[in-house]
């Protein structure tokens, strides 16, 4: 059996309770926060805080190289990552789900790569991002659920912390790109690197920029809320039938 692991931010502390905690340090400092071992539907899971426990953790300060390392030092091979993302393109809506199949990468100055120039150089395969084996999984799991789920479309990460200006998002979607979130990147590249399979759950909690007739906190309570009991259900689905 796979070792598993998941990746997720402030709306999902509920994980983390009655959990055995592991303090992990790696070559590249600490993870963001203690790796807790849970349960779940029978499966030894690893639960890693992206933002750190308090959430003081912005996307551009997180220390992804630690993070991967961490879990790959407890022999993690899938990595579940569980992100929020704005959604740009037409006909979806907050509260919704996506499995992106591609991504582009905005973001700067973030360490990206284990191979800095210290020892041996790897240029992997990055032409399909995310794991397809695991992305089908997710896929299976939905549908066994009986959730509804967008199937691929293209993740654009942005720097943060601060959101997108409709311009940049007009110029996000002549780029090709239906997602816009902070996170995915350098996650999925790390992944590879290390050889871990890794996939997006990304929860649609907002229109984009420009692209909603509200401002966007408004429309983040809502859609987060929807979204997330959407993937609670989906991540039960998926543990549950995991053979």
């Amino acid at each position: 059996m796979k070792q598993f692991a998941i990746i997720a931010g402030s709306g999902f502390r509920s994980f983390a309770t009655n959990s055995e905690t592991r303090i992990i340090d790696t070559d590249f400092g600490k993870p963001s926060g203690p790796l807790r071992k849970i349960e779940l539907s029978g499966h030894a899971v690893y639960f890693l805080p992206r933002h750190g426990d308090d959430l003081f953790i912005p996307p551009h300060a997180i220390n992804y190289r630690a993070n991967m390392k961490a879990l790959k030092q407890l022999s993690v091979e899938q990595i579940i990552s569980i992100n929020t993302v704005g959604v740009i393109a037409e006909k979806q809506h907050p509260g919704q789900i996506a499995i992106p199949d591609q991504l582009i990468d905005y973001s700067w100055g973030r360490a990206h790569s284990y191979f800095d120039g210290s020892g041996k150089i790897d240029h992997i395969d990055f032409t399909h991002p995310f794991s397809e084996s695991l992305r089908n999984q997710l896929l299976v799991a939905a549908n066994n659920a009986d959730v509804a789920v967008h199937v691929g479309g293209v993740y654009a990460v942005t720097q943060g912390p601060r959101l997108e200006s409709a311009a940049e998002v007009d110029r996000l979607c002549r780029d090709g790109a239906d997602y816009v979130g902070m996170t995915a990147m350098p996650e999925a590249s790390l992944a590879r690197e290390l050889g871990m399979d890794y996939a997006c759950l990304s929860l649609i909690v907002n229109y984009a920029a420009g692209r909603g007739q509200a401002p966007i906190h408004e429309d983040l309570a809502v859609g987060t809320k929807k979204a997330k009991a959407r993937a609670l259900a989906l991540i039960e689905s998926f543990f549950l039938n995991l053979k």
